[in-house]
C-alpha cells in the first residue's frame, strides 16, 4: 500500500522518478535485471556513500584495518552524498489518488499523504510529535480499545477500523506524513469522517494532556531504536546517511523537550491545513469518499 502511495504521490521529478517506484520492485521489474544491471549499481557504490558502524565490545584498530581491507580500494568519486538540493530538484508532489477496488472484497485499506518534511528540515521533529499524538491502533493489541490518542479512540470505539496508524517519513528532499488504515467495506466514510478532523485540528490546537503525554511517547519510540547492538549500528548508520553525523540522545531529548505548541500549530498548517494529499486505496472501496471530499476537510470552516 505504501508503494503505491508513493507512486502516486511522486509521479515526477526533475531528477528522475525514484520515490515513485516500489521500494522492493515489481514482479516485472525484478524479472527484467540483467547482469548489466547489477554491474551498473555496483559501479555507483563509492567511498563517499558507505558507512561503516561498529558496536558492541572490539578494538576500534581492528574494525578499521578490516574495513579498510574491504572496502579501502573503493573509489572517492561521486562527492560527499551530502549535496544540496535546489528547488529546480526537489522532488515533485502531487495531489492525486489511486484506487483499486474489488468490490468481492469486505475490507479496504487506505494510505492518505501530505508533504512531509526532509531529514534536515525544521519540521522534521514537530511532525514526529505530530505522528505520536494520531498514534496507532489494532484490535489485536493488549490495550484493546483503552488506547491514548484521541484518534485512535475514536476508531476503536466505533469499531471503524481493524488497524490504523499514524506515520511520518523522511527523505533527503521531501517527506510524506499521513496515516494508513485497514477497515470494513462499509465504514470508509465514518473512518475518515473522524480521522481528517483529528488531523485537521493539530493546525489548531490540542490539549496540554495530549501534548506531555506524546512527547513522553516520542521519547520512548527514540528510545526504542537504540534496543540492542544491531539496532543501535543501524541507527547511528541511518543517521550519518541522513544529517550527516550522530545525534548524541541528549540532543534529540533536549529537541523534544523544546517542542511547543506553536511548532505543532506551525507544522500542521504548512502540511495538513488546506493542503492537497495523496491517497492509494485497495480492496472494497465502493464507500471510500471521493478525493474532494477528503480535500474540503483537510480545513475548517471557522467564523
Amino acid at each position: 500500500m505504501m508503494n503505491q502511495l508513493h507512486s502516486t504521490a511522486y509521479q515526477t521529478s526533475p531528477n528522475g522518478n525514484s520515490l515513485g517506484q516500489a521500494l522492493e520492485g515489481t514482479t516485472e521489474s525484478i524479472a527484467s535485471i540483467s547482469a548489466g544491471d547489477v554491474s551498473s549499481v555496483l559501479a555507483g557504490v563509492t567511498g563517499s556513500n558507505v558507512v561503516v558502524v561498529g558496536t558492541g565490545s572490539g578494538v576500534h584498530d581492528n574494525l578499521v584495518e578490516e574495513a579498510s581491507a574491504v572496502l579501502g580500494k573503493l573509489s572517492s568519486d561521486g562527492g560527499s552524498g551530502k549535496e544540496v538540493v535546489s528547488a529546480e530538484d526537489k522532488s515533485a508532489f502531487i495531489g492525486s489518488d489511486v484506487r483499486i477496488r474489488y468490490d468481492s472484497h469486505n475490507t479496504a485499506t487506505v494510505a492518505i499523504g501530505f508533504e512531509g518534511a526532509s531529514w534536515t528540515d525544521p519540521k522534521a521533529m514537530p511532525l514526529a510529535l505530530m505522528q505520536t499524538i494520531l498514534g496507532s491502533f489494532t484490535v489485536s493489541g493488549g490495550l484493546g480499545k483503552n488506547v491514548a490518542p484521541a484518534m485512535c479512540q475514536e476508531v476503536a470505539d466505533h469499531e471503524l477500523a481493524s488497524s490504523i496508524s499514524a506515520f511520518s517519513l523522511s527523505y533527503s528532499d521531501t517527506g510524506l506524513f499521513g496515516m494508513v488504515a485497514t477497515a470494513p467495506d462499509n465504514k470508509l466514510d465514518d473512518l475518515l469522517w473522524y480521522v481528517m478532523p483529528n488531523m485537521v485540528r493539530l493546525a489548531h490546537g490540542i490539549s496540554d494532556e495530549e501534548f506531555a503525554r506524546s512527547k513522553i511517547s516520542l521519547k520512548t519510540q527514540i528510545l526504542s531504536a537504540y534496543d540492542g547492538d544491531i539496532a543501535v549500528g543501524e541507527e547511528m548508520a541511518r543517521q550519518i546517511q541522513t544529517i550527516g553525523r550522530v545525534m548524541p540522545l541528549a540532543e534529540m531529548f533536549a529537541r523534544v523537550d523544546a517542542l511547543t505548541m506553536d511548532d505543532i500549530k506551525a507544522a500542521a498548517n504548512d502540511v495538513i491545513n488546506d493542503q492537497d494529499h495523496a491517497l492509494a486505496a485497495i480492496g472494497g472501496i465502493h464507500e471510500l469518499p471521493d478525493y474532494n471530499w477528503i480535500r474540503r476537510h483537510s480545513y475548517m470552516l471557522r467564523y
